[in-house]
């Protein structure tokens, strides 16, 4: 049984989700009910998409460990916590170039179409991400010797621990966010102000924002404003899941030569508007 499916984290997530509506009611946040069921389309539609990248990756990875040329044991603490930082590591890299990079945006672009920073916001995940190929930066894991397992065990450990970064209900938390991700990090992370796009890549570390200058806060004179910068706010799922696609592939139809059709594919998203 996977993280994914296991009841009891099905419990805990349903149990906050409704204690965090609570709260913003209470608080008088509000509720967006609407964009809580966009959210849940997505995820229910990302199911059949989620399978069949499973099973690819497992392919991919298996034959990965076949070429590599040396194998970390298991059952050694030692390859647990290495692949810990390797796999955060990856991450990082991963999601600066997701959204640097406009073909593997065209994916990412779909977790942070929410307007209001809430749990099942975390949900919004793209359904094309084996099209996109961000599973690519994890293969040089297993060239390393690490076992696929622990990858996908520390991958799905990472983004089961940004389920709880998506709220407004948890303030700042003082030395922990020096090595550590949290809420506050990652709601400015989402957030779609020209001062704070592209910053806050971390996963379960901090850290590798601090070491590569892509760290920032919230300014008292900057309050955060949700969802995508250059795209109108919609509550289609299959509309936020395509559309990155079509804009690019727009583009690069409209593209006379090579130079240009790079542009359009692989240029930070927007770049190709601004021109």
């Amino acid at each position: 049984m996977t993280i994914e499916r296991s009841p009891a984290w099905l419990a805990a997530m349903l149990t906050l989700v409704l204690a965090e509506a609570g709260w913003r009611l209470a608080r008088g946040h509000g509720y967006d009910g609407r964009a809580a069921l966009t959210s849940i389309g997505l995820a229910a539609g990302n199911i059949p998409f989620a399978a069949l990248n499973a099973l690819a990756i497992s392919a991919v990875f298996g034959l990965a460990t076949q070429i590599a040329p040396v194998h970390w044991p298991i059952r050694d603490w030692r390859t647990w916590a290495a692949g810990f930082v390797a796999v955060e590591f990856a991450y990082y890299w991963f999601h600066r170039a997701s959204h640097r990079v406009r073909w593997l945006w065209a994916s990412h672009s779909v977790h942070h179409s929410a307007e209001q920073m809430t749990l099942l916001a975390s949900l919004r995940l793209g359904w094309t991400n084996l099209f996109s190929a961000g599973w690519a930066f994890y293969v040089p894991l297993i060239l390393l010797g690490f076992p696929p397992l622990v990858v996908i065990v520390l991958l799905a450990f990472d983004l089961r621990y940004q389920f709880f970064l998506h709220t407004e209900a948890v303030g700042r938390l003082g030395p922990i966010e020096w090595v550590f991700n949290t809420p506050a990090h990652h709601r400015l992370h989402h957030a779609s102000n020209d001062a704070y796009i592209d910053r806050n890549y971390g996963g379960v570390l901090i850290v590798f924002d601090r070491m590569f200058g892509t760290l920032a806060t919230e300014r008292a004179d900057e309050p955060i404003r949700y969802g995508l910068a250059h795209r109108a706010p919609t509550a289609n799922p299959i509309r936020i899941a395509f559309r990155e696609w079509g804009a690019m592939l727009a583009d690069a139809r409209r593209a006379h030569s090579l130079r240009a059709l790079g542009r359009a594919l692989f240029a930070p998203p927007g770049a190709v508007e601004k021109s």
